[in-house]
């Protein structure tokens, strides 16, 4: 680890772009995977985690979910990416009302954080109903628990390029790392699919950390071999 980075909150205060209001959307849609990538691919999103809600079970793990549904978490600033944007990419990339084949684990689940979100949904789901013709049977309900799954589910496929992860050791030397990076929530992203190296690049040269800091990161990004 290089000098100076010691903890999780170095980490965020240093290398995170900078924020004066931080939201957190929380949402079921099916595997965990995908949505984490999706989300942390986007323009102020701040940090990403996977793990399970919903349910009424102590302590779910992956293995044992009981009655609670995987689930995406996101931190955003309202400032650059709005909590209706956040929703109709919830809403248009899964289909709410498909039958589940494992109780509750793959359902469409939807929980606010406040009842600015709670209206936001109020009039994001009429829109969107009107866009796929039915009405959405999203599980809503106001945000009560969260379990962050096991390290491996964290930054799922980042963690499929292992030569990268050891590229990027002395930036996130930890899983913990991962979880509140954005830096590791957009290479989860870009690795999946979603977006460019190069608008990553112009991205980074825009966050609001200092110059030093930016350096490091584009020099990295520049530098990984995949």
């Amino acid at each position: 680890m290089f000098q100076g980075y010691q903890t999780v909150e170095d980490m965020i205060n240093k290398f995170n772009p900078k924020s004066e209001t931080v939201e957190t959307a929380t949402f079921g849609m099916g595997c965990f995977w995908g949505p984490e990538a999706m989300f942390g691919s986007l323009h102020g999103v701040l940090r990403t985690r996977v793990g399970f809600a919903g349910g009424t079970s102590l302590k779910p793990t992956y293995l044992h979910m009981g009655d609670h549904t995987e689930t995406v978490e996101i931190d955003f600033d309202p400032s650059v990416i709005s909590y209706e944007e956040i929703l109709r990419k919830f809403w248009l990339n899964h289909y709410p009302n498909r039958g589940n084949y494992k109780g509750r684990q793959y359902i469409s689940l939807l929980r606010y954080h406040g009842d600015r979100q709670k209206e936001a949904i109020d009039r994001v789901k009429r829109e969107m109903e009107k866009k796929l013709g039915e009405s959405i049977e999203t599980d809503i309900a106001v945000f009560n628990d969260f379990t962050l799954a096991e390290e491996k589910h964290q930054k799922y496929y980042l963690k499929r390029y292992p030569n990268t992860l050891k590229q990027l050791e002395d930036l996130l030397p930890h899983t913990e790392h991962l979880v509140n990076s954005t830096f590791a929530a957009r290479l989860n992203g870009f690795v999946k699919g979603f977006g460019k190296l190069s608008s990553l690049k112009n991205e980074i040269a825009s966050w609001n950390i200092e110059e030093e800091h930016r350096e490091t990161l584009l020099n990295k990004l520049g530098t990984i071999k995949w």
